[in-house]
């Protein structure tokens, strides 16, 4: 009978709220400035953490910089977490810039963009949204 979540998953979980709030709260360090943390995958003997984050930042010399202000920072944060969670061993902490996030914010904003093209196009042309919807729908 397989568990519906493994330890290691519970522990990531974990590990990622705990790592948000003293991300949030505790580090005072300016360099790192607004950090989200996306996810966290534990190895499976629990040494070792990559921590998946996001700066709301394009240019990659500043998140290079924060990054690097993250790294430095890792064996602190990992002390102060390792004081909120009840484990034999803290995994070590890895952080690795994640731009999923940003992407998908750039291809939501691009869709956005042809929308209303295409909204511009049909009013353009003598030709409502609704008058659209009404002919989409008779086509079915």
């Amino acid at each position: 009978m397989a568990r519906e979540f493994s330890r290691t998953r519970r522990i990531a979980q974990q590990l990622q709220q705990e790592l948000a709030q003293v991300l949030q709260r505790d580090i005072k360090d300016p360099r790192i400035g607004m950090v989200t943390v996306n996810d966290v995958d534990v190895s499976r003997d629990l040494n070792y953490a990559k921590v998946y984050v996001t700066f709301f930042e394009e240019d990659k010399a500043v998140v290079e910089e924060k990054l690097a202000a993250l790294e430095a920072a890792a064996g602190y944060v990992r002390s102060l977490v390792a004081g909120r969670m009840k484990l034999r061993v803290m995994p070590e902490i890895r952080f690795i810039y994640d731009a999923s996030l940003i992407e998908g914010m750039r291809m939501s904003n691009l869709v956005s963009q042809v929308i209303t093209k295409d909204k511009a196009k049909a009013a353009e042309h003598g030709r409502e949204d609704e008058e659209l919807d009404d002919t989409e729908q008779d086509d079915k």
